[in-house]
């Protein structure tokens, strides 16, 4: 008994320096400055992308003193785009009961679902920041309907430690998806006949295309769960003309019609404040992989109604680093979705006063959820996690020694890399932050009701308030001509659009 306590505290001893290789080990060491420890058993060579192995999922998570584990026969497959060409993959996994059938359990206390996701988060160097921006939208954002989840329009998730058949394979972040269970969409119906009524749909954006802007697409099957650059996530059972003929109809609606049927249907189509959220989050946090890639779009039940609701995914792309997880030195553009529908009509043409609504949100956000303290004590808890649970030290061992370990002339993806001091991340993240907050700050101030930006005043635009006082049928948003904001379009806006221009007004 007393060797076998000595060779316990031996190896914690040993792995609070570095990496160790046995899960049992690690498991017999778990404190409560440990993360939970996830041990994926699986035949890993035929592991791929397009299709589901069985395999085993056992989770331990030390907690008040104690240690709990839970297990699970699950299906494993690799996921993501840019994660599959990367030595650290990440994995999608389902749990199921003994005979292959789907099990609903409740991991960590995040969720019960069966369907979940382990993120490698392989190009962040801070591995967290796809976490962090879903904490920080969870906060100020949610669905624009009741759900089971407390309206809960984000994932949620846990870091933890993975290892591949009792092997370490670094920090990884458990989360639960986005799907129809989570958003509360309506099941699809299947009719006596055999034919399907669809109701609730979810679609994920999933590349670059013409239809990615949501103002175009090209002709493509409809009978398969990919269309043009989207997935038919629900009802993924049910790919069909009928499912995705909604997606169609919307992005006709932002390429296809005119500026003044846009203006009187809009709300027909969006919740604006979820519009708003979601413009506030992309140029805040420069999250660079959007729109639509990396975007759901939903609706509860197509009979009723058909508004989409857009639901932010894989933000690991923000903060100052790009998709390759490069350096991004530049900050953020309130004219960056100008290209996208229908941001590109309701930021032109202030259409519903999106302008002044952004302002007004960003007044009430900056103080609180997007404040430069708030963004820090997200990044700096779950950082310190890392440190005191030895993690870190053990992910950056990990990858360091195996690219050490790569002969010459074979491939390794440096991306993986991460800094052996945490704090070099965070502090690069922090400056690049409090730029692009004072930034964005500044270029939303002229975006409040009444300021008039002397850069967007212009001879055009003289002329644009001359046809429009003269009756002439231009596509010109009215309170965009307003120039002095007091609600009449007449020759007063000429003669402050030159003052303006002159430096006499402001």
């Amino acid at each position: 008994m007393k060797k076998r306590l000595l060779h316990i505290i031996l190896l914690c001893s040993i792995s609070l320096q570095g990496w160790s290789q046995n899960f049992d080990d690690m498991v017999a060491c778990m404190s409560d400055k440990s993360l939970p420890l996830v041990n994926v058993e699986v035949d890993i060579d035929s592991v791929g992308f397009l299709y589901f192995m069985p395999g085993r999922f056992t989770l331990f998570e030390h907690k008040d003193g104690a240690t709990t584990s839970q297990t699970y026969s699950c299906l494993v497959r690799q996921r993501g785009k840019t994660a599959l060409f990367l030595q650290k993959w990440s994995f999608a996994i389902k749990l199921v009961d003994e005979v292959g059938e789907k099990l609903d359990a409740n991991l960590l206390g995040l969720r019960t679902d069966n369907s979940w996701i382990l993120d490698a988060m392989g190009i962040d160097k801070l591995r967290m920041r796809n976490r962090v921006c879903f904490d920080i939208w969870n906060e100020y954002s949610h669905t624009m309907w009741d759900t089971k989840f407390g309206n809960r329009n984000g994932t949620v998730g846990t870091m933890v430690e993975v290892f591949i058949n009792g092997d370490y394979a670094g920090i990884y972040h458990l989360s639960d998806k986005i799907n129809r269970q989570l958003l509360n969409l309506r099941k699809a119906k299947v009719n006596d006949d055999g034919s399907v009524t669809v109701k609730g749909v979810l679609y994920k954006g999933k590349g670059s295309g013409v239809s990615n802007a949501l103002l175009d697409y090209e002709e493509d099957r409809t009978d398969t769960t990919k269309w043009n650059t989207f997935e038919l996530q629900y009802p993924e059972d049910y790919p069909s003309l009928e499912s995705w003929q909604p997606l169609m109809e919307l992005i006709d609606f932002n390429g296809k019609t005119q500026l003044d049927y846009f203006t009187a249907h809009l709300y027909e189509w969006y919740y604006t404040d979820n519009l708003v959220d979601y413009f506030i989050l992309l140029v805040a946090l420069g999250i660079d992989d959007m729109p639509y890639k990396n975007t759901f779009l939903s609706t509860p039940d197509i009979n009723f109604e058909h508004r989409y609701m857009i639901t932010p995914w894989d933000m690991d792309a923000c903060l100052g680093r790009n998709c390759n997880g490069n350096p991004q030195f530049y900050t953020s553009l309130l004219n960056r979705l100008n290209a996208f529908g229908p941001f590109n009509r309701i930021v032109a043409y202030n259409i519903d006063d999106f302008r002044y609504r952004v302002a007004d949100r960003w007044d009430e956000l900056k103080d609180s959820v997007f404040s430069p303290e708030n963004i820090r004590s997200h990044i700096t808890a779950i950082a310190q996690r890392f440190v005191d649970s030895g993690a870190w030290q053990r992910e950056y061992d990990l990858w360091k020694d195996i690219a050490e370990s790569v002969e010459e002339g074979e491939d390794y993806d440096e991306r993986i890399i991460i800094t052996e001091d945490i704090n070099q991340e965070v502090e690069y993240v922090m400056n690049w932050y409090q730029r692009n907050y004072n930034s964005i700050t500044s270029q939303i101030n002229r975006w409040h009701k009444g300021y008039v930006d002397p850069f967007t005043i212009s001879a055009a635009t003289i002329t644009q308030i001359y046809n429009y006082m003269l009756g002439t049928d231009l596509e010109y948003n009215e309170e965009q001509l307003d120039l002095n904001g007091d609600g009449i379009i007449n020759s007063s806006d000429i003669t402050y659009g030159y003052n303006v221009m002159l430096g006499i007004e402001q």
